[in-house]
């Protein structure tokens, strides 16, 4: 860690020193005496049968013979490079987000004892509370992690996590409390904390965790083996798996909606999905998913699948699908992403033989959809487009949320490191937004894949997720420095692309603008303020759940619910006071004002079926783009 912050927390975490110790230990009992005699030592030998410590020292050679033959292989195939689940790499970043923070003065060490005495009363009282173990007092502290009853029964593992608990807390408020800061950098430092903090958590490790414990007893070992097999697996492919890789396949299971590709490019395919009704809105739509995803996430499992759901609402929908940048792309900057939504809209257009499409951008997609606008805009062309919908989007950025941690000088240098062949390798973009969310996204799966061995679950949101793409260098480095990082883009004329000055309040086009109430990616806050710089006509929602989940919720699911309100109130704040609530998905809303603006249908024939009589595809849905790695 840089200098700073190490003197920081050695300060603020001193009385925590003999804690992090054993925890540290005991990671290196696991993980750094890959030996039979290292692993044998940690079980009671005293209590097994001949057998027994056979079968323990078969597993304890397993584990040895596995590890070797992958340090064996990874120096042969030169594995060694930049490997995005490197711990030298989280050491850079978190050596980046720590610099300049100057120290805090300490806690009061007079009223951690005191919290501590309290706490260890607590346990002492609740183990001495005899009859029923329902009777017992409740532990002060309680977190999921330690919800297994193993953590409570025991006092020596009810002392740890709640020690660990009441430390945790100490650290994280020592971070939010220093003065004398910035508020991004502190920002940073309580993004720098957390992570140490989750990293440290006692469930992390075998020795200090009674669940794995007692999986490692019952299997004898083979949960170890199992979880060897696990990490070698991510370590070779540099990526943390969440799901079954073999469970889904593209086309079939996953996007698996009926279309064509019908146009293409370096940059992208188009692809345009057949009919399922006899009639079709006259006006089609044009998708732009996130250049930083696969498109699928809005073509998942059928039930899932809005794209699906869009088509059989009568509506003629094309989807872009970006390339995976390789080294070819190494000079795409955003005028390239702005001019390939421009020419998809002329496409389409010129396909069907419309004056105009509705058109959806999604996240990122919509910060680059709102450029297109002020483009058009400012050409006299904003004609083309009939409607703009904005999927959890910003184009104003001073209320961006945690991703801001990831977006300072130190950070767009190291991302320049890491891209020395002119893109970047959509892992380290994966591994950024699983830390946003460690406790859940990394730590969860290292205890159930690596510590307890359990097998991969099928889910296709977790597919997607894991589904990376790798961006253009140039192009990332620009929208963290130019969007994220100095806001330039609510800035009239600051930026402009092919040429034309960008000023997002000439749009005025009819927008609906949806927002996710938990979406911790793209806040609410955040995604609310492009209300205040389009000048068209403005529909604001917030859907309940977040980034994803709140977008991608079909009706038949029925869950969650999505808020209406004033979409010219004064702040997100008086939105969300006066709104009305409604349960479920808020898709048919959408559609409802979506045919506000154009109620016409006409027959689906010609290329409103792709592949039809006389029309020249390329290939069947979904496309080559989207399969490439």
């Amino acid at each position: 860690m840089a200098n700073d912050t190490n003197e920081f927390w050695g300060k603020q975490a001193e009385p925590f020193r003999a804690f992090f110790d054993m925890q540290g230990e005991a990671m290196r009992e696991m993980f750094g005496q890959m030996t039979p005699q290292g692993l044998s030592g940690a079980i009671p030998s005293a209590t097994m049968a001949p057998g027994d410590m056979a079968e323990w020292a078969k597993v304890a050679g397993e584990l040895q013979r596995m590890w070797l033959e992958f340090v064996q292989e990874r120096a042969q195939k030169d594995m060694a490079g930049a490997n995005p689940m490197d711990p030298a790499q989280w050491m850079l970043m978190t050596q980046s987000l720590a610099k300049q923070v100057p120290m805090a003065p300490l806690e009061s060490a007079q009223k951690m004892a005191g919290d501590a005495m309290q706490m260890w009363q607590s346990v002492f009282t609740r183990f001495m509370a005899g009859g029923d173990p329902e009777d017992k007092p409740d532990l002060p502290r309680k977190d999921r992690r330690f919800a297994d009853p193993a953590w409570q029964d025991h006092p020596a593992f009810a002392l740890l996590h709640q020690t660990y608990l009441m430390l945790a807390e100490y650290f994280t408020k020592a971070a939010r409390d220093v003065e004398g800061i910035a508020p991004d950098k502190r920002k940073q430092l309580e993004f720098a904390t957390t992570m140490l903090v989750e990293a440290m958590s006692p469930d992390n490790f075998l020795l200090t965790n009674p669940v794995v414990m007692k999986r490692t007893i019952e299997t004898k070992g083979q949960n170890l083996v199992r979880g060897m097999q696990h990490l070698i697996n991510d370590l070779r492919r540099g990526q943390l798996t969440h799901t079954d890789s073999d469970a889904f396949t593209l086309g079939e299971n996953l996007a698996a909606t009926p279309g064509k590709v019908v146009h293409e490019t370096p940059l992208y395919q188009l692809v345009q999905y057949s009919p399922s009704t006899e009639e079709v809105y006259e006006t089609p739509l044009v998708i732009f998913p996130p250049w930083i995803n696969r498109f699928y996430i809005l073509d998942l499992t059928p039930k899932k699948s809005f794209i699906k759901w869009a088509v059989d609402q009568g509506i003629t929908v094309f989807v872009v699908s970006w390339k995976s940048a390789d080294a070819s792309m190494k000079d795409v900057v955003w005028d390239d992403y702005i001019r390939s939504q421009i020419e998809a809209i002329d496409h389409v257009r010129d396909r069907l033989n419309v004056p105009s499409v509705h058109t959806i951008g999604y996240c990122v997609a919509g910060t680059t959809l709102a450029a297109t606008l002020a483009v058009l805009a400012r050409r006299d062309e904003a004609d083309k487009v009939k409607s703009a919908t904005f999927f959890t989007a910003q184009v104003d950025f001073e209320k961006s949320g945690e991703l801001k941690t990831f977006i300072d000088d130190g950070q767009l240098e190291m991302i320049g490191k890491l891209s020395s062949e002119g893109y970047l390798d959509g892992r380290y973009l994966a591994a950024t937004f699983n830390a946003l969310r460690g406790k859940d996204l990394i730590w969860n799966y290292v205890v159930n894949n690596y510590l307890l061995g359990e097998d991969y679950p099928a889910f296709d949101l977790l597919h997607w997720n894991g589904d990376v793409t790798n961006l253009p260098a140039k192009w990332h480095r620009d929208y963290l420095r130019d969007l994220y990082r100095d806001n330039k883009l609510v800035v009239p004329d600051a930026l402009s692309a092919d040429g034309t000055p960008i000023d997002l309040t000439r749009i005025e086009t009819p927008a609906y603008i949806q927002a996710g109430k938990e979406d911790h990616i793209a806040p609410a806050a955040s995604v609310w303020r492009a209300t205040r710089h389009f000048k068209g006509p403005v529909t604001f929602l917030l859907a309940g759940s977040g980034h994803i989940a709140g977008v991608v919720n079909p009706p038949a699911a029925n869950k969650y619910q999505y808020w209406t309100g004033d979409s010219s109130a004064a702040s997100l704040k008086e939105y969300v006071e006066g709104a009305d609530e409604h349960p479920g998905s808020w898709w048919p809303h959408w559609l409802d004002w979506l045919e506000s603006h154009g109620a016409k249908k006409v027959p689906a024939k010609g290329k409103r079926k792709p592949g039809g009589k006389g029309d020249k595809v390329i290939e069947d849905a979904p496309g080559r783009y989207v399969k490439t790695r």
